[in-house]
């Protein structure tokens, strides 16, 4: 087997390679922004001591924690626009699903730095007439985002690598733009053995940016 990476180009690379990180990075990007805000609230609920609510998170998170991600995906792509009367694109549908999936997760990452902060620092909250919600908000999630940052980079950069599923319901992403490009010379197997080299590349990078945060975070505590 004669392997020809002479296609790849600086055209090649802005037109088709580009492109597709660019969406990615896009969908990473919302979806980690989306999905922190409602995991957040999520675990909120969870904690909320009020069982309904907490009651209504839980089988939110464990449902969705329950079911492959590209089938979540081919959900939304499919029956929502049943339901809507309208189709909103496979762009569109894949940052919904991404959002949506990703509160699961984000909601135990968070559940879990809200319950590593000391309850004494919010009886003293209490104590200096501050209400639950000006605890939450000015003492609890403040160190609990802290805390679990590195966690939520991780789970971050687990988002990037799963946004190459959105491939299955033709959403432009990066694996799609070198999936183009091979096509277009004819070189798949190049194109594919790229690829990996690129996601290995932007991952294990994130991951060793992480790993760094992690060792400055044990030294402010």
């Amino acid at each position: 087997m004669n392997l020809d990476f002479s296609f790849l180009s600086a055209d090649v690379v802005t037109n088709f390679i580009l492109k597709g990180l660019a969406f990615s990075a896009q969908l990473t990007l919302i979806a980690t922004a989306g999905g922190i805000l409602l995991g957040t609230l999520l675990a909120l609920m969870r904690l909320s001591g009020k069982k309904w609510l907490a009651s209504v998170a839980a089988a939110y998170v464990n449902t969705l924690r329950s079911i492959p991600l590209v089938m979540v995906i081919l959900w939304f792509f499919l029956l929502i626009p049943l339901i809507i009367g309208r189709t909103m694109g496979a762009e569109l549908s894949a940052i919904i699903t991404f959002t949506v999936f990703e509160a699961a997760y984000f909601s135990e990452i968070m559940r879990a730095g809200i319950q590593s902060v000391p309850k004494g620092q919010v009886y003293a909250g209490y104590a200096v007439g501050m209400t639950y919600a000006q605890c939450m908000q000015l003492i609890v999630l403040p160190q609990a985002f802290r805390n679990m940052l590195p966690v939520l980079l991780t789970q971050t950069i687990v988002l990037f690598q799963d946004t190459s599923l959105v491939y299955a319901i033709g959403a432009y992403d990066l694996l799609k733009g070198f999936e183009v490009a091979g096509k277009n010379f004819n070189r798949p197997i190049e194109t594919y053995l790229v690829a990996a080299v690129v996601y290995f590349i932007i991952c294990f990078s994130l991951s060793l940016l992480v790993r760094q945060l992690q060792k400055k975070i044990r030294i402010i505590r």
